[in-house]
């Protein structure tokens, strides 16, 4: 259930990714179904994409990986997120995640994977369920 507040959700592409097309477009599904969306652009930090979440005050912090790095950019960013006292934001990760990496990120603190190709409606559903 979302709050009356618009769920604000930053969406991200950390590391030297330099493919974005598939970010926009959950940016602009995301948008449609009722979100503020706000897209930090490519290769962002993990400090970057973290100063970008506590000064927007964001609900939902979201990192578009398809590098094959995601395991140790979601690592720093675990560090980065418990230095920043975010750790009550929602985090979820998308992108060309292998089946047998998911457990993995959960265990570093990621909520939710969706890999690519996931259905734009259960990405919406998913936020709209786990935000208070």
């Amino acid at each position: 259930m979302m709050t009356e507040r618009t769920p604000r959700v930053l969406l991200a592409k950390p590391g030297l990714d330099g493919h974005d097309r598939g970010v926009k477009v959950v940016a602009l599904a995301l948008r449609d179904a009722g979100f503020e969306v706000i897209y930090t652009g490519l290769r962002q930090s993990p400090e970057a994409i973290v100063n970008i979440a506590a000064q927007e005050a964001v609900d939902v912090i979201g990192l578009s990986i398809l590098s094959g790095s995601h395991l140790p950019i979601c690592a720093r960013m675990r560090d980065v997120i418990e230095e920043a006292g975010l750790e009550d934001k929602l985090w979820i990760v998308g992108g060309n995640i292998p089946h047998g990496d998911r457990p993995k990120l959960e265990k570093l603190g990621v909520n939710r994977v969706f890999p690519t190709g996931s259905p734009f409606d259960e990405i919406v559903s998913y936020l709209k369920e786990q935000l208070p």
